[in-house]
């Protein structure tokens, strides 16, 4: 259960995070929200590193090294599929295939979730599919956005392996890693390209909400990880679109229709099959 409950504490924040990266990015450029929003996750980090504390070790920090990179990648390429498609559509297409991975992973290396698990697995991930369903005019995400959207999973699905990978007593060193890889990839990739970091005026508390509640929800897959499965937990954390469907309705207007309405209610149920496995 304290997994469970963590895993989905991690969706909701996840997919409020998501929220907030997606506005900045339509305020100003994806360099620009992705290196800021790691700063400002990378120093929440280093001030909870006192509080809950681990042992330090070179797997802990390699292994958060890697994960950052894929998750930098991913973050990126979702950021931009939220600026040039719909928000509805986009994050749950990420959210089905960041959680497929772990999944995979998950089995192949001998997890074994019971039946009534694998059966809320298959309901989650069916109910990500239903919430992603938007029939309103203009409600389809492009070709473009959506391939974006697929390679965007892939890299949170891999930033959610290689963490699971980092030693159990590392506590959040290998969250420190992570985010010294992505801040230092996102930072040379945009002086290469010459891009400009200044955020435009309006968007610098966006964009830190979005870093801190991003960090926010790393934390809470770490601990949720090291209680559980990686192929629940993950898929728990999958269900991240729901919060952010619900923000993009209430904040954006962008209507929620019957079938979508039906996958938050699937969605509700995957997590009980799957707390009570």
């Amino acid at each position: 259960m304290t997994a469970v409950i963590l895993a989905t504490a991690c969706a909701v924040v996840y997919g409020t995070a998501d929220f907030f990266g997606g506005l900045a990015t339509r305020r100003t450029q994806v360099l620009a929200v992705v290196i800021l929003s790691q700063l400002a996750g990378l120093t929440l980090i280093l001030a909870l590193l006192p509080v809950l504390p681990g042992t330090f070790s070179d797997r802990a920090i390699l292994w958060g090294l890697a994960a950052g990179l894929s998750g930098a990648a991913g973050l990126a390429l979702f950021y931009r599929a939220l600026a040039t498609g719909v928000m509805s559509v986009v994050a749950p297409t990420t959210a089905v295939t960041s959680a497929a991975l772990p999944v995979v992973f998950g089995l192949a290396t001998g997890e074994r979730p019971g039946f009534w698990a694998l059966t809320g697995v298959a309901l989650a991930l069916g109910s990500v599919l239903l919430v992603s369903q938007d029939g309103s005019p203009g409600g389809r995400a492009s070709l473009g956005a959506l391939v974006t959207s697929l390679a965007a999973g892939a890299g949170f699905g891999g930033f959610f392996i290689l963490l699971a990978m980092a030693p159990a007593e590392a506590g959040l060193w290998p969250l420190v890693g992570a985010r010294l890889s992505s801040v230092s990839v996102v930072a040379l990739v945009a002086l290469a390209a010459r891009r400009s970091l200044r955020p435009r005026a309006g968007s610098l508390r966006i964009i830190v909400a979005a870093g801190v509640l991003d960090m926010v929800a790393n934390v809470l897959f770490l601990l949720a990880q090291r209680q559980g499965l990686l192929s629940l937990v993950a898929v728990l954390v999958s269900l991240y679109p729901a919060s952010t469907l619900l923000l993009a309705r209430q904040v954006l207007g962008e209507r929620l229709n019957t079938i979508q309405v039906t996958g938050v209610a699937c969605a509700l149920g995957a997590v009980a099959l799957i707390a009570v496995a």
